[in-house]
């Protein structure tokens, strides 16, 4: 009864839950469905009331309404830590900014360098013992929370609670205010049917893929297609250890192919960090012992990674160049997605004994005006390195797989060429011998 008792007391509408924040306060809207609705909705009715009110969110879906109700930003900056599609809108239009991170890092940026005044999280129902679990978005809420002067939650008990570390709740002690949402249903990514050539990119990795391997999938049409391919192949005793779950675990579970019981760092569990995906998958995460969630800090830790053995990281990019750099975040300086976890699994993955890390595109992209463009090119200009050349590892299109670790200069134009679009193959070789990277040898 205590705990209900102190519910009852801190519980208040999300109008006056927000009174707290101040002009120039670092307000935490936290990571995709821990986004705080109500409280945005409040905040930005008081608008002619704040100035220079700065707010972080992450791979939130939005609509975000302090970014749609002051389009001059004399009122709100919003900032974020990873683009979903209506932020990057946001980024095009100037209205919104990227912050550079790697996933793992960013309780080190909380604890030790940022200011961060109110956090806003939208957390499960409360359980017996005083705790809201913050779900798909634990793998960063409990270290902004914990950092942050007054902490706001937003109840909505949909929000599935994955257990996991103490990182995965929070308790009511250290709450300052609780909004009632009324429950509404979460919001479900869109998971499109993969295309013909994600089909063709997974169907060359999974000769790759080992019994008992532990997977990690990022986020994208052929990560989830490879779920899928996973789940219709031979494969058995798969784990899990990854930084986003979503849909394409669920389908390798049902396929009976995700046991985690040959995983050398916590057998017989599944381990995460965010997750998102459908109601189906929502439902299979609630309350299930078998997947547990961990701070990011610790699941994208190379080091931790690295004590799964035959760790498979697989994750997309945007392009590479002949020099073996890898952009997965931006084209040109325009930021499309964010660093995220990619350099972390890469990294951890190289350690594994027995790991492979893949970095996957399709070999070319078709622009607003229908021209064709290779994703493969002589050298960025502009582009965001995501994957330093000295790190890249696997790179697969659909026309092939090529393993760019401890190549020479000249070996990886090569390599690189040889997963080429067909098309833009001889103006490649022509790059790499201007640039000086090219054999005469190597001509086929």
């Amino acid at each position: 009864m205590g705990f209900l008792r102190e519910y009852k007391a801190k519980l208040t509408s999300a109008e006056n839950a927000v009174k707290c924040v101040k002009s120039g306060d670092w307000v935490e809207y936290t990571s995709n469905l821990g986004f705080p609705a109500l409280c945005d909705a409040a905040l930005a009715k008081r608008k002619d009331e704040l100035r220079g009110v700065k707010i972080r969110g992450d791979l939130i879906f939005g609509p975000v309404q302090v970014i749609e109700c002051d389009p001059e930003m004399e009122h709100f900056v919003y900032n974020t830590w990873h683009c979903s599609g209506y932020e990057r809108k946001m980024c095009d239009k100037g209205r919104a900014f990227f912050e550079p991170m790697v996933f793992r890092n960013l309780a080190w940026y909380y604890k030790n360098f940022l200011t961060s005044d109110v956090c806003m999280v939208t957390v499960s129902g409360m359980d017996d013992e005083g705790y809201f679990y913050f779900g798909p978005s634990l793998g960063m809420s409990k270290c902004i929370a914990d950092n942050s002067r007054i902490v706001i939650v937003e109840v909505n008990r949909n929000i599935p609670r994955i257990k996991g570390g103490a990182d995965a709740r929070i308790h009511i002690s250290e709450i300052d205010h609780i909004v009632e949402t009324g429950d509404p249903p979460l919001f479900e990514m869109p998971n499109p049917a993969p295309t013909e050539t994600d089909v063709k990119i997974a169907n060359l990795l999974l000769p790759y893929i080992e019994n008992g391997a532990c997977v990690q999938l990022g986020i994208g049409g052929m990560p989830n297609a490879l779920g899928e391919l996973i789940a219709g192949s031979d494969l058995k005793d798969l784990g899990m250890h990854t930084e986003l779950c979503s849909d394409g675990y669920l389908a390798m579970f049902k396929a009976g192919k995700l046991t985690n019981s040959k995983k050398t760092l916590h057998p017989g569990k599944g381990v995460l960090g965010l997750a998102i995906g459908s109601h189906e998958f929502n439902d299979w995460l609630n309350d299930n012992p078998d997947y547990v969630g961990y701070p990011l800090s610790y699941v994208n830790d190379p080091y931790v990674i690295a004590q799964n053995d035959n760790m498979v990281s697989i994750n997309a990019c945007i392009g590479a160049d002949l020099y073996g750099q890898i952009s997965s975040e931006s084209s040109g300086t325009r930021q499309i997605s964010g660093t995220g976890g990619q350099l972390d699994f890469v990294c951890g993955a190289q350690m594994s004994r027995g790991g492979k890390a893949f970095i996957c595109m399709s070999s070319t992209h078709t622009d607003k005006n229908g021209v064709m463009h290779s994703r493969i090119v002589p050298t960025f200009s502009g582009d965001i390195i995501t994957t330093p050349r000295s790190l890249a590892y696997y790179v697969a299109t659909e026309y092939g797989v090529v393993n760019l670790a401890g190549l020479t200069t000249w070996e990886r134009a090569n390599a690189l060429i040889s997963i080429a679009h067909p098309d833009f193959r001889d103006e490649l070789i022509k790059a790499a011998e201007a640039n000086r990277i090219w054999l005469p040898s190597n001509k086929r």
